[in-house]
């Protein structure tokens, strides 16, 4: 499970050994027992009884194949794994893909838990002589050690417009992933989704800046930053470095707006996230007015709202990408399927492929690709029809690019504490960064390192733990066992102090028996 420090707030399990016995979540007591959970079973209410009564520790069996599970299911174990991960705890949580042994061993614990329903004397009995246990074994000799000298990289690319002084308008999306366990978050819709739909905007636009004729007179700026579910500490430290640290940034100038891509692979809601209502007449009113014009006239099911949070000064994290610009008095929104920021669709490890929309994805992407065209080059002014469309034939969105893409994101996970750390997930953000080039002829690699004396997030290693599970007799077998070695002994015992009585019933019995 994630474990974390961030804003002086502690995150995740603190302990790592397991030697108990595994134990079904159906079982009234579960002190000092590991319990074994699959996808339906882990509820908040079962999390929460299992840190009252100081269980060991919880392992959850997670299936390899996701879409099969219901999504009512889905939607239940994502609200319990976000609120276990709000809090820290002492009680190790680990989650462990399925295979034949674990759905044995699954299967035999739920099958003792239901013998409660037995007498009391046959519970006993079958407990003490027939029943196997299985021992759950999680060692580490070597303590957890936290590492503060995390590495975010943000990349950045620029599609030049025509004229000295044209506004910039900034794409951005952050590329990591969150969920319970960093090594099996993959972060499909959250946000593989935006860093697609982004890269498939680089590529279209590309081709429209490519051609003097077809330039607009407006910057376009994209961006794809670290540490987006931890604060958004790349998307911080980028716009330092570009705001107090650059002589010369296109964010010191004219910046029209700031539009954030997050979760965008499902359902047919958009939501506009501002800090502030956006004022008439300003840059991104009118480009939030193209983009319900380009739905109500092509997309007509699908339905555009605002939602408005003001930034809590006092908190010291934010929940959207684009409030980091807000704080800089940045104009800038965040667009979104998820009308909650603190929504369980925000970080998930059944966050995967399986469950991404591609045709919503990419119906996403064209609504986003027209009304930014429709905005930089004016056509409503200019008496454009209002279903003209701008990206067809060989300039539309690509089914089998997007599949691709998504496909390479969701390769291996990219939690924040990985991608510095293992050598498959830099090799994943040096893929990206070849990606972003293919899109974008020049993009600059900016590489942000903590200060270790004054870390924004700390993180802790061990998380990728050998689980080992082994069949033995339960405690009641071992006890019982020594009661029959004790009677046997005690038999013997008697039979040597009483061997001249015996010896003589035996003799006289013997001697009957041939008479």
């Amino acid at each position: 499970m994630q474990q974390y420090n961030l804003a002086q707030q502690k995150h995740g399990c603190r302990g790592a050994i397991v030697v108990a016995e595994a134990r079904s979540a159906d079982e009234p007591v579960l002190t000092r027992r590991c319990i074994i959970m699959k996808v339906p079973d882990f509820t908040t209410e079962k999390y929460l009884e299992a840190q009252r009564q100081k269980a060991a520790a919880i392992l959850i069996l997670l299936p390899k194949n996701i879409s099969s599970i219901p999504y009512d299911t889905i939607q239940s174990f994502m609200v319990s794994e976000s609120e276990a991960l709000r809090k820290g705890t002492l009680m190790p949580v680990y989650v462990v893909p399925e295979d034949e042994q674990l759905l044995f061993m699954y299967e035999e614990v739920k099958q003792a838990a239901a013998t409660r329903t037995s007498s009391i004397f046959i519970r006993v009995l079958r407990s003490m002589v027939t029943a196997t246990a299985f021992q759950i074994l999680v060692s580490n000799n070597v303590p957890i050690k936290p590492f503060t000298d995390t590495t975010l990289v943000t990349l950045e690319g620029v599609l030049p417009g025509t004229g000295e002084d044209a506004p910039t308008i900034v794409i951005t999306a952050h590329y990591d992933s969150y969920g319970l366990a960093p090594w099996l978050s993959y972060g499909a819709d959250s946000n593989g989704s935006g860093v697609t739909i982004l890269l498939e905007l680089a590529r279209l636009f590309q081709k429209l800046f490519s051609s003097p004729s077809t330039r607009p007179p407006y910057n376009l700026m994209f961006s794809l930053t670290g540490g987006g579910k931890y604060n958004f500490l790349g998307t911080k430290r980028w716009i330092e470095e570009n705001l107090d640290h650059a002589e010369s940034s296109l964010l010191h100038d004219n910046v029209a707006f700031v539009l954030c891509l997050d979760t965008l692979a499902n359902s047919d809601k958009l939501y506009v996230h501002v800090s502030r209502p956006p004022k008439p007449d300003s840059p991104m009113h009118y480009f939030i007015q193209q983009l319900e014009e380009v739905v109500s006239s092509r997309f007509p099911s699908v339905k555009v709202g605002l939602v408005h949070k003001k930034i809590n000064l006092v908190e010291s994290t934010v929940v959207w990408e684009h409030e980091r610009y807000s704080l800089r008095r940045i104009p800038s929104f965040s667009l979104s399927h998820v009308e909650d920021p603190k929504s369980e669709l925000r970080g998930s490890v059944l966050d995967t492929m399986s469950h991404v929309d591609f045709r919503k994805l990419k119906r996403n992407g064209v609504i986003i690709a027209e009304a930014l065209a429709r905005y930089m080059f004016n056509l409503s002014d200019k008496g454009s029809p209002k279903d003209v469309q701008i990206f067809k034939g060989q300039m539309d969105f690509h089914d089998g690019r997007m599949s691709s893409l998504m496909a390479f994101l969701t390769s291996v996970p990219r939690a924040t504490q990985l991608l510095d750390k293992e050598p498959s997930h830099i090799v994943q953000v040096n893929s990206l960064e070849h990606e972003f080039k293919r899109c974008l002829q020049q993009v600059h690699r900016h590489t942000f390192r903590q200060d270790r004396r004054d870390p924004d997030i700390t993180f802790f290693d061990q998380m990728n733990q050998p689980v080992v599970m082994y069949r033995v007799k339960p405690a009641a077998f071992d006890l019982f066992l020594g009661g029959c070695i004790a009677a046997y002994l005690g038999i013997v015992y008697y039979a040597i102090l009483n061997f001249g009585y015996l010896y003589t019933k035996l003799k006289a019995a013997v001697k009957y028996k041939h008479q």
